[in-house]
């Protein structure tokens, strides 16, 4: 369950790996890449040359979790993902995957976009975990046209 931090006034969950290493709880895992609301670092179990996973630092379980005032959280976890692998080298952005697992293939409940690059070289024994249209992955992409279509929920007022 989430709890409110107390410190940062966040929405976490004291018990999530992913919200540890968002407050910088984990010395063991080194921030690539962050701001106010995100945070980047290298996948500990990597199916790519270059494999980061980014998050926010407020705990969402997963995409189910989403609506469509999620989209523009979605577009800036690739956008930061995105200058990542160019900060890493990586200029053709044609060969890059972005992406989310879906239920039942998540590791860690706490919304994280794989960021994979060159998809190319992702190795065959993973590729069925990160293969776009899947029952287990879906792109931001995808992700994003979901969103749109999804209607939110106001607990007064139900759908809207």
């Amino acid at each position: 369950m989430a709890n409110k931090d107390n410190v940062s006034g966040e929405d976490i969950d004291n018990t999530c790996i992913f919200c540890w290493i968002a407050r910088g709880g984990d010395k063991e895992t080194r921030a690539i890449k962050q701001n106010e609301e995100l945070v980047c670092f290298q996948d500990i179990f990597p199916a790519a040359p270059h494999h980061f996973l980014v998050i926010p630092r407020e705990h969402i379980v997963s995409c189910r979790s989403l609506n469509k005032k999620h989209i523009s959280l979605v577009k800036r976890m690739a956008e930061l993902g995105r200058a990542v692998l160019l900060d890493q080298g990586i200029t053709n952005m044609n060969d890059v995957r972005l992406g989310f697992h879906q239920f039942p293939f998540i590791s860690v409940s706490h919304l994280h976009l794989h960021v994979l690059a060159p998809a190319s070289q992702i190795s065959q024994a993973m590729m069925f975990k990160f293969t776009p249209g899947s029952d287990s992955f879906i792109t931001e992409e995808s992700l994003r046209n979901r969103l749109e279509k999804r209607k939110t929920f106001n607990s007064c007022f139900g759908l809207q």
